[in-house]
């Protein structure tokens, strides 16, 4: 993308010079805009879930960058064969995780196409100074990951009939949640960085957070949270190849111990969908961070942590 026209604006806080989650705008002293554009194919079957869960992705962004989404604009594209009722499903469901993220839905676009596409842009709003990138992380930071990896993987599973019905289940939700109450509870525990877990994986994006901020990262293997579904599906080499090209994209950055199992390697660099949020946080401030997630019904693990650079960006035990 180097090679794309550039225009600036003093008032242009976050915009493509960094690989963070949506741009960010000073609108005033006390109020950033905060704006993020994200769709995709349906990763489920039944439409009004796909519109929940391409919903929940494009809405986290926002949270991620610290901010709380106020306005979504509708993103579809549908084949005529489909018709109105399916079209109709996915809105619906986009629409219902716009409520619960206290957004306004105020328009969209649609086009025909020869395979469904969902998703929105979407509008929100922080003070400047709350704003999180991912570049803010500092040595001695904590990295705090809120929701279990492995959604590619069981997307994958899914289409194989491999899931039951209780697990099937257990990922849509699992997707379809927003990262709302992650937001709220990191927002007072004042974090350095923050990031979510999407189409690169966690390890990736880690690999992004490392390279932004200027440190290199220690992670914990044992003490990531992963669906054990997926694990299993790992080790039976069910492995969407996505997770071949993050691998392929984060390369020698990374040092994988040699007590870190094939099958656990392959759920980090898993591509997630509306998965949730890396946060790097002081670790004075950590055991405050996760006592609030925990309050606030999220599960979260501290899974590594920052340190200064030297010798492989990414170092797995």
């Amino acid at each position: 993308m180097s090679g794309l026209p550039r225009t600036e604006d003093p008032n242009l806080m976050v915009g493509f010079d960094s690989s963070d989650d949506a741009a960010v705008y000073r609108v005033s002293a006390d109020t950033a805009l905060i704006q993020t554009v994200d769709f995709f194919p349906p990763v489920v079957d039944d439409p009004y879930d796909f519109g929940r869960i391409a919903a929940s992705n494009a809405l986290s962004d926002v949270y991620a960058m610290g901010g709380v989404p106020k306005l979504a604009m509708n993103l579809l594209a549908i084949p005529s064969c489909l018709g109105a009722e399916v079209a109709g499903a996915i809105l619906a469901g986009g629409a219902d995780k716009a409520v619960e993220a206290g957004a306004v839905i105020a328009g969209g676009h649609s086009i025909e196409d020869q395979e469904p596409k969902y998703g929105m842009c979407v509008t929100g709003f922080a003070r400047p100074e709350d704003i999180l990138t991912n570049s803010g992380a500092r040595p001695g930071d904590l990295l705090v990951l809120t929701k279990a990896l492995g959604t590619g993987i069981l997307t994958t599973g899914a289409k194989a009939e491999l899931l039951s019905e209780a697990e099937y289940r257990s990922m849509v939700e699992l997707m379809a949640s927003l990262n709302r109450p992650a937001q709220a509870a990191m927002m007072p525990a004042r974090p350095n960085a923050c990031t979510d877990v999407t189409g690169f994986g966690l390890m990736g994006h880690i690999n992004e957070l490392a390279q932004g901020s200027g440190v290199s990262v220690e992670l914990w293997s044992q003490e990531i949270p992963v669906v054990p579904k997926a694990l299993e599906l790992a080790r039976e080499g069910i492995i969407p190849g996505g997770a071949y090209r993050n691998r392929d994209f984060v390369g020698d950055s990374a040092e994988i111990g040699a007590g870190v199992s094939l099958a656990l390697t392959d759920v980090l660099f898993d591509p997630q969908t509306a998965g949730g949020l890396l946060i790097a946080v002081p670790e004075e401030r950590a055991a405050e961070l996760l006592a609030r997630l925990k309050d606030g019904g999220v599960s979260a693990a501290a899974i590594g942590r920052a340190l200064e650079t030297g010798g492989p960006l990414i170092r797995v035990k």
